[in-house]
């Protein structure tokens, strides 16, 4: 016995059942799982904050040794930003803004469902004289490029044949675009909720047009290299937003008090936001999310926006993915 090497004497305690095969083979617990998922939260998707408020996805991960970083994305061009440089792995924009990062080259998928929202409409002060879409020629506008407000923007001023060249574009993120309409620095905003509502309810600002179907669907995208690499991680993070959702539809006044606690917004515009332009009925992401989309993708294509050689309809289909299955 006083031959036997260590590794002889492990091998026959384990031949006879003394040694726990786990003990020796902890050692082959996949070393290519990530240290950490980086995933955003924006106020234009209520159902992150409570993802985020509730602890959900940390409790998932905890057991891999995986942490949870969490990014505040202040418009869907943040986060789509934040994709193409690979500081999130996770990001939530509206479906249109995404088809227009694919086709400029951001590798994401599309692959949830978090909202079906009317967060944008085109705003003014509430002593303008600005009524009609037409009333915009020549006007300055606040908006902030390569999101739903900026699309929707561009899609109404197409409907009336008018294009960004008839306005003079004034670029600033969403919040800065509510300040320089209440400040009188521009004459409309292309708005976003839940800035939208505030400066409705504070300002007294107008929502002179509403089209709600030219809203796009609140979409949670993911890398395309971090989804090849970890599906079943990806199909984790889709069963705990899932768990999120169904949480927020059945709390209402949680979300509300969680949406107050992170926005320090009064309870009247979250109330706006959240019970009258916010539906979270939606999950699965599918054929109505390829349609809104496409239907924008088309729109902007016609208005010069996208490229006339641009395929949308095929980028359409390369975006979405619904090959990660929700599970209950």
């Amino acid at each position: 016995m006083a031959f036997l090497s260590r590794r002889s004497i492990l091998a026959s305690a384990l031949f006879v059942g003394l040694v726990p095969s786990t003990a020796l083979f902890a050692q082959d617990k996949p070393k290519d799982l990530p240290k950490e998922i980086r995933i955003d939260w924006a106020t234009y998707n209520p159902v992150s904050l409570v993802l985020k408020d509730k602890g959900l996805l940390e409790k998932e991960f905890a057991k891999d040794g995986i942490t949870i970083r969490w990014v505040q994305s202040a418009g869907s061009n943040k986060a789509l930003e934040f994709l193409n440089a690979s500081s999130i792995d996770f990001g939530s924009t509206a479906g249109s803004a995404a088809l227009v990062a694919k086709i400029n080259g951001n590798p994401i998928k599309s692959i949830y469902v978090y909202s079906r929202p009317e967060w944008t409409a085109l705003v003014t002060g509430k002593n303008s004289t600005i009524s009609k879409i037409e009333d915009l020629k020549g006007k300055r506008v606040a908006v902030t490029r390569g999101t739903d407000p900026h699309i929707f923007l561009v899609r109404a001023l197409q409907s009336v044949k008018l294009t960004d060249k008839d306005i003079t574009p004034v670029l600033l993120q969403h919040a800065d675009g509510k300040a320089a309409l209440i400040r009188g620095d521009v004459d409309a905003w292309a708005g976003l909720d839940p800035m939208m509502a505030a400066a409705e309810i504070e300002d007294g600002a107008k929502l002179f047009y509403r089209n709600k179907d030219a809203n796009t669907w609140g979409i949670l995208n993911v890398r395309e290299d971090f989804l090849k690499k970890h599906p079943d991680l990806v199909q984790r993070v889709l069963k705990v937003y899932e768990e999120a959702r169904k949480y927020s539809l059945a709390n209402p006044d949680e979300v509300k008090k969680t949406f107050i606690a992170v926005t320090k917004l009064p309870d009247a515009v979250v109330e706006r936001q959240l019970k009258e332009r916010t539906e979270l009925t939606h999950s699965k992401i599918g054929a109505p999310q390829k349609e809104s989309i496409l239907a924008a993708g088309i729109a902007l294509q016609q208005a010069g926006v996208i490229p006339a050689n641009v395929d949308v309809k095929s980028t359409v289909d390369s975006l979405i993915d619904d090959s990660v299955a929700l599970t209950n």
